[in-house]
């Protein structure tokens, strides 16, 4: 990774995608420029945050006149690679497996959930979705010759470090884990985390305090 890239933050990379939604939203509405105070202030942000953000990538817009939104929205997409498609495996198609795999955000955004993946008997071989799930057991072959680039980890926390390793092992380098387990990967492997029960308890303690 860049040294400059190195510097910025994960705040920074969110707030971005929050950029790229706004802007696909202004487009829809045939808005052709938005300023700094605006985009700012469809989610209560300061311009300056809005032009600090952007500066890390390059010059936008013009003084007085604010930025172009099909023209942002395009560079945002290149930045964060959505303008390209991306390969997607998916391990585990229980409850929240089979959630992921029928949320069709994914696809408009170009993450393609090409291969399904599941220990189960009674599911290896059926079709899911229009895709066949298959036997985890060839999960490191598969997403070798079918050169998937990111993982979805949708697994009991037992078997999570194990599914973890052997995508590792083929390659994988971006992974998002669903399985409440933290994870260990190499250090040129990007792992993203996503427990709903911290979400939860985060939610519950902001309400238990909020008078306080």
């Amino acid at each position: 990774m860049p040294a400059q890239l190195k510097k910025i933050s994960e705040s920074t990379i969110h707030r971005l995608s929050i950029y790229y939604r706004a802007l696909a939203a202004l487009e829809k509405e045939n808005r052709t420029t938005i300023s700094s105070k605006e985009l700012a202030k469809r989610d209560k942000l300061t311009p300056a945050q809005v032009r600090k953000d952007l500066s890390f990538f390059g010059s936008f817009g013009t003084r007085g006149l604010g930025y172009p939104v099909v023209e942002l929205r395009n560079r945002i997409a290149e930045i964060m690679g959505l303008n390209r498609l991306w390969n997607v495996a998916l391990v585990g198609v229980g409850n929240i497996g089979s959630a992921l795999a029928q949320y069709k955000e994914f696809a408009k955004q170009g993450f393609n959930i090409k291969l399904i993946f599941d220990n189960d008997l009674r599911k290896i071989g059926s079709n899911h979705k229009g895709i066949i799930v298959s036997d985890v057991r060839n999960l490191k072959s598969m997403v070798v010759s079918e050169n998937i680039d990111i993982v979805i980890i949708a697994v009991p926390a037992a078997s999570a470090q194990a599914v973890c390793d052997e995508v590792v092992a083929g390659g994988i380098k971006a992974i998002l884990n669903f399985a409440p387990i933290n994870l260990k990967v190499p250090d040129d492997v990007v792992l993203r985390n996503q427990n709903m029960c911290i979400e939860l308890e985060h939610l519950a303690f902001a309400l238990n305090n909020k008078n306080r």
